[in-house]
């Protein structure tokens, strides 16, 4: 699942944020993008798939292995790919 259902008022110029669920928010590729990053300082968003509750975390670890990598960036792909309209969209 890469494409999340945007749908903001554009009639509406206060509506400026929408929540999207735990869920929607890995699915996309975004947490693992996110962590990329948060890695390097020893941090990242961790996920309870039954609560599917997002929480910041202390890590030891670094990285990820060559599997997770190609998902994560197929899954970014993917995301950038099925929302590239409402993403332009949303700039103007």
């Amino acid at each position: 699942m890469s494409k999340i259902n945007r749908n903001f008022d554009y009639s509406n110029n206060e509506e400026m944020v929408r929540k999207i669920t735990g869920t929607e928010f890995r699915d996309s590729g975004a947490l693992w993008f996110v962590n990329t990053i948060l890695h390097a300082f020893g941090m990242a968003i961790t996920w309870n798939p039954e609560t599917d509750e997002l929480n910041a975390a202390l890590v030891r670890f670094r990285g990820f292995d060559d599997e997770a990598i190609n998902s994560g960036y197929r899954k970014i792909t993917e995301y950038m790919r099925d929302n590239a309209e409402e993403l332009l969209r949303d700039c103007e």
